[in-house]
């Protein structure tokens, strides 16, 4: 494909800013008598930066760093909410979770905003086949007309709603109900009967159907690994050596609010896993084990479909995006879920690009980016203009150039029992606040301190810096409190 083609924004300087319509136009005229290349969408669920190909010394991922050298790499790739519903929900509309009025795993997106056209959509409208197989969006919300193939209905009322931050008085929770001592499952054989391993199978025959069809194909494929409980084959386990999975430096055998910090930044229970109970240090790296197990058995998913991508002879005219929809905490202050944290951790996940016959494969782009910015990212692919409305700027022009100048700032939001966390993150620093600053704020030097020891917030030496924070924070559209 011809990838000079690809168009670079006229501006980027604030968040939401999209596509200039001439620029689109542009777009649209260059690539008027070509077929646009196909798209090959993989996810992974709760996956942090975690791979071989992103420095992790001892993890097993080859078919992933496999990509990743065929790749721009994105070394920081932030998304704007720390769980699946809120976090894809926003990255297939183009909004915030601030505008879309998603804050929990089971809300609906159309329900406040029935005229947005989600990213598998719009594509189909322009002449795409639109395939999905796994989990894209979170599961029971999907948009089933996006689809030629793999719609799924709807499960939630309009009106659902998680209940998982505003919980009643004598009610008991998932968070009040201690979970076992070790969460993980070792899976039969090569893991056949698991659902991961059938997307992939699936995954194979749909490109075989689909890959030299009349129309170019938009296909996302999502993967369940390594969402809690870790699930893998024991051969993938027996990989690991367990005293040698590495535990982070700010390990607590619970939640923990370190000293100087406001007390919804770590907030008293966990959700995925040590659900109601400490975490010794051997049963952390039990549970660490099985999530990189996990992970190696995802990994061999992803190599079997790479696999078939190039027996069919589809590498040529297919740009392939691995994304991991959130990060995770691993025993950071003593958190073992993604949810209501606002640490680099959590937000912070995988990204890869691959753009047939782009020379900065094989390359890091080391810029600050969000995934609100794939919609018109996947446009800019396509060659085709984006809805009008929908926030964000392409990526293309980093991708063909990784280290060119990028000033934006990135931003994610929580909420935790009605209290709305808002966070940016630049070069230098991330602040986050929440309720507007009225519960507490932080301040990290990213540089100085990358795993947010030192909370900087309330030191006189940096008030200005809070101050400029404050107000890239103001940048951030809908809701603030």
């Amino acid at each position: 494909m011809d990838f000079s083609r690809m168009p670079t924004p006229a501006s980027l300087l604030r968040p939401g800013l999209a596509l200039g319509a001439s620029l689109l136009m542009t777009a649209a005229a260059h690539a008027a008598d070509a077929r646009p290349p196909n798209v090959l969408f993989i996810i992974s669920d709760d996956l942090r930066p975690e791979l071989g190909c992103y420095g992790v010394a001892g993890i097993q991922t080859p078919n992933i760093d496999a990509l990743a050298a065929r790749s721009v790499k994105f070394t920081r790739n932030y998304v704007q909410y720390p769980l699946c519903n809120p976090s894809r929900s926003s990255m297939l509309t183009g909004h915030y979770p601030t505008e879309t009025g998603v804050l929990d795993n089971r809300q609906w997106w159309g329900r406040e905003h029935p005229d947005w056209k989600t990213l598998p959509r719009w594509f189909r409208e322009h002449g795409f086949t639109t395939l999905r197989e796994g989990k894209i969006f979170h599961e029971g919300i999907d948009d089933p007309d996006a689809w030629v193939v793999g719609g799924q209905a709807r499960r939630y009322p309009d009106d659902s709603n998680e209940g998982i931050d505003v919980v009643p008085q004598g009610n008991t929770t998932r968070q009040d109900r201690p979970s076992p001592a070790v969460q993980y499952t070792v899976l039969a054989g090569n893991g056949e009967s698991y659902q991961d391993y059938q997307h992939a199978s699936k995954a194979i025959e749909l490109l075989g159907k689909y890959g030299h069809g009349d129309q170019p194909f938009f296909f996302a494929l999502g993967f369940t690994n390594p969402h809690s409980p870790p699930r893998a084959p024991k051969k993938f386990y027996d990989m690991y050596d367990l005293d040698k999975i590495p535990l982070p430096e700010d390990f607590a055998s619970r939640p923990t609010v370190p000293q100087g910090f406001p007390a919804l930044s770590v907030v008293p229970v966990n959700t995925d896993l040590f659900v109601g109970r400490d975490a010794s240090e051997k049963e952390a790296r039990e549970i660490k084990r099985a999530y990189w197990a996990s992970v190696s058995f995802m990994d061999e998913q992803v190599g079997r479909v790479m696999k078939a991508l190039d027996e069919l002879k589809l590498r040529d005219n297919t740009i392939v995006v691995f994304w991991g929809d959130h990060g995770y905490h691993l025993g950071e202050k003593g958190r073992w879920s993604k949810a209501y944290s606002l640490f680099d951790v959590a937000v912070r996940s995988p990204l890869l690009i691959s753009v047939p016959g782009n020379p900065s494969n094989g390359t890091s782009c080391d810029r600050n980016v969000e995934t609100l910015n794939f919609y018109q990212t996947f446009c800019d692919f396509a060659h085709i203009p984006a809805p009008p409305g929908v926030e964000g700027v392409s990526l293309a022009p980093l991708v063909r150039n990784p280290t060119m100048t990028w000033n934006r700032p990135v931003y994610s939001v929580v909420i935790y029992r009605n209290n709305l966390g808002r966070s940016v993150r630049t070069d230098q620093w991330r602040y986050s606040q929440w309720v507007e600053g009225e519960k507490g704020e932080v301040l990290f030097d990213e540089q100085k301190d990358p795993h947010e020891l030192k909370n900087l917030a309330a030191d006189p030496q940096y008030a200005g810096t809070v101050t400029e924070m404050r107000g890239l924070l103001k940048q951030l559209p809908g809701r603030t409190r």
